[in-house]
């Protein structure tokens, strides 16, 4: 392969050149780079709907258990802010040993699993 030296300086000097994300693309100058770039981060609209709605239903769910056993799971599973806690921790918050928080914890996933609330979110399952 036969490159000269300059063009190999010139391939390495653009490529170290930042580009804006407005740099019109195409004849018409209509599309901006920054246009064909994907949002990785960013759910399709039909996850987005789907998992506003799954969120719904669980917390219709969990509005069956009592206040302490749908806080114990909010906080287990990380309902609220995505964060898990260990029976542990969530023994601390409630001043509790961490074996009556899997005792409750226990309860009220079980109270989850009839048939009255869990077919709520039966059709969210894959």
């Amino acid at each position: 392969m036969a490159i000269t030296e300059d063009k190999v300086r010139e391939i390495v000097k653009v490529s170290q050149e930042p580009v804006s994300l407005e740099t019109p693309i195409g004849e018409e100058e209509d599309s901006h780079l920054g246009d064909f770039i994907p949002d990785t981060g960013a759910l399709a609209p039909s996850d987005a709907a789907s998992h506003k709605l799954l969120k719904e239903q669980v917390e219709s769910v969990l509005e069956g258990l009592t206040g302490r056993e749908r806080r114990v799971l909010q906080l287990r599973f990380g309902l609220e802010d995505g964060r898990t806690r260990t029976l542990e921790e969530v023994g601390r918050e409630f001043n509790v040993t961490r074996e009556r928080i899997r005792q409750i914890e226990a309860k009220a996933l079980r109270k989850l699993r009839h048939p009255s609330r869990s077919r709520k979110l039966k059709d969210y399952l894959e």
